[in-house]
């Protein structure tokens, strides 16, 4: 048996969303799974082979080292009694980590590290990391801690690889990529394209949200009648609303928006933009793709692979606005283009990054 341990399985979040597309998506043989998770929002879910554990949980700190504690000694009662022979964690968050029994063989999903999140994985910093230097070092030492009692980590593309070798990690790592639902992100015919370009997911400095406005502002002076979209929340909200409200109706900002009516945006939009300089892998550019929008990205590694060019969209230089806005306008004025482009990416998410083949991939590594 696989043990799962995620605290914060119900809601939005992108790992709780990889969580369920995973165990939606197990394939026939698989061993039994035991998913151990909070009960904070929890909804009535099931999947074949899978039980859940809910441990009670609230969003506090202090409370997440009980949590961790509580499940310590549930991990190691299972271990005891010969039922789980790995544990699967996911981070962030990283208290839980701290906690997990070193007798028992550790798989880690590290879905995005500090050192990217605080922009230092790269030389040139493109956004102002949240956390003080102090605090830093201490999310950094917890992840350390952790990375030595894991025997293999799992990230979500090459970049996510380099970051966890970058802390001195000496065992293996694979790349298993996130995946989209083709099912449920497929593009209705007939749909009005209202809708230029649509941004998506949160609003947060290192996913790009100056310069989401700085490009918005471009895009606005040189073709007023152009329709932008911005959907997602986030810390940042407040400065962009304030931004760009002198550029409305030209830019809308929907705020936060229910996963399920995503699909509407995307069938409304002509190209998927995006200016995040740091990600794990973009669950929004997944979607995109799926739902055939051609895509416009930064130049970064974890879009290596999935934003292809000429192919699945087009990519400028990091903070070069000028080749971002030209991206933008030639796949907006050359509609043959944008929809070639959108075609192959609807290929590519079907055959690469559909869930029932990366499902099977990630339990291949608990063999």
């Amino acid at each position: 048996m696989i043990a799962i341990v995620y605290p914060q399985f119900y809601g939005v979040g992108g790992i709780a969303r990889y969580l369920a597309s995973f165990l939606e998506n197990l394939p026939p043989g698989s061993p039994p799974i035991v998913l151990i998770t909070g009960d904070k929002d929890r909804v009535p879910v099931a999947y074949p082979g899978v039980e859940i554990v809910h441990v009670p949980v609230s969003s506090s700190r202090f409370n997440l080292v009980i949590w961790s504690w509580t499940v310590r000694k549930l991990l190691r009662q299972l271990h005891a009694q010969k039922k789980i022979r790995y544990v699967n964690f996911h981070w962030p968050p990283l208290i839980p980590g701290l906690f997990l029994p070193p007798e028992i063989p550790l798989v880690l999903t590290a879905h995005t590290t500090y050192l990217g999140m605080s922009g230092r994985f790269y030389p040139e910093r493109h956004f102002q990391s949240q956390w003080s230097d102090a605090s830093l070092a201490v999310k950094m030492w917890m992840e350390r801690r952790v990375f030595k009692i894991a025997r293999k980590v799992i990230t979500l593309t090459e970049q996510g690889r380099q970051e966890v070798l970058s802390y001195g990690f000496k065992g293996d790592v694979t790349v298993i990529p996130n995946g989209a639902d083709t099912q449920k992100f497929a593009p209705t015919a007939g749909v009005s394209k209202d809708i230029d370009v649509l941004f998506s997911g949160r609003i947060e400095q290192r996913k790009g949200s100056r310069g989401m406005v700085t490009l918005c502002q471009r895009l606005v002076a040189a073709r007023p009648n152009i329709r932008i979209c911005i959907v997602g929340y986030g810390e940042d909200e407040a400065f962009v609303r304030e931004a760009l409200t002198p550029l409305s109706p030209a830019v809308e900002l929907t705020g936060k928006v229910p996963f399920e009516k995503m699909v509407n945006y995307y069938n409304r939009s002509r190209v998927y933009a995006s200016t995040a300089y740091y990600e794990g892998l973009p669950g929004t550019c997944l979607e995109a793709l799926a739902m055939q929008l051609p895509a416009v990205v930064w130049d970064y590694l974890f879009y290596r692979g999935l934003v292809v060019p000429g192919e699945t969209g087009l990519i400028a230089p990091s903070n070069d606005f000028d080749a971002m806005s030209a991206h933008i306008f030639k796949l907006l004025d050359d509609r043959a283009m944008a929809q070639a482009y959108g075609e192959n990416g609807r290929r590519l998410l079907t055959t690469q990054y559909d869930w029932k083949s990366l499902a099977a991939a990630i339990v291949g590594e608990f063999g």
